[in-house]
């Protein structure tokens, strides 16, 4: 399913949320599970080809975020300093899944500025130590990945690479953004 949530930003729904950013650079912010690998393909060739995609921003490297990470074949791989070096310290911690981790080892990430696009990237340590979230001041869109969801739930701390003590400042931090959409990774 396609939600639009701006009149330049849809929501592809999925067991984790596929983000569509038609600015000047045509932006994903993650990518999803590969096991939806076709839907998310179809639903989004509906708004754009995929091959015109500039930009892929992921928020933290589960699996279930960078599955389809190789859909958007012209994309330059964007990802927190410190996610990158979660994943070149600990692959498998980092992404959860083997195969997966086989296939990011492909990837070149580039390491996410401060301000891209109209983006503010904020910190958000606790679900992994290398976490990010989006704000999007100009729509008031908070892009939260798996730090907060709706229903004021939170991300993990239970995982490998995550840090429980800093998930609370992470939310804190969160909590001064006066977002009018909240754009979780997951709809739980």
């Amino acid at each position: 399913m396609i939600k639009k949530i701006d009149v330049d930003v849809w929501k592809i729904k999925g067991d984790a949320n596929v983000y569509f950013l038609n600015f000047d650079k045509k932006i994903i912010i993650d990518t999803g599970k590969r096991s939806e690998r076709h839907n998310i393909a179809m639903l989004l060739k509906h708004i754009i080809e995929l091959e015109k995609i500039d930009a892929v921003i992921i928020t933290h490297l589960h699996y279930d975020h960078t599955g389809n990470i190789d859909l958007f074949p012209n994309a330059k791989i964007y990802a927190s300093k410190e996610t990158i070096d979660e994943f070149n310290n600990n692959p498998s911690g980092s992404v959860l899944d083997e195969e997966i981790v086989e296939r990011l080892k492909n990837v070149e990430f580039n390491v996410l500025p401060s301000k891209f696009e109209g983006l503010d990237l904020i910190n958000t340590p606790g679900h992994t130590s290398g976490s990010v979230c989006l704000w999007d001041a100009k729509r008031k869109i908070l892009f939260s990945g798996d730090t907060l969801f709706d229903r004021r739930q939170f991300g993990r701390t239970d995982l490998p690479t995550s840090e429980e003590e800093k998930l609370m400042q992470s939310i804190i931090k969160l909590s001064k953004y006066p977002y009018e959409h909240l754009c979780p990774g997951h709809d739980y």
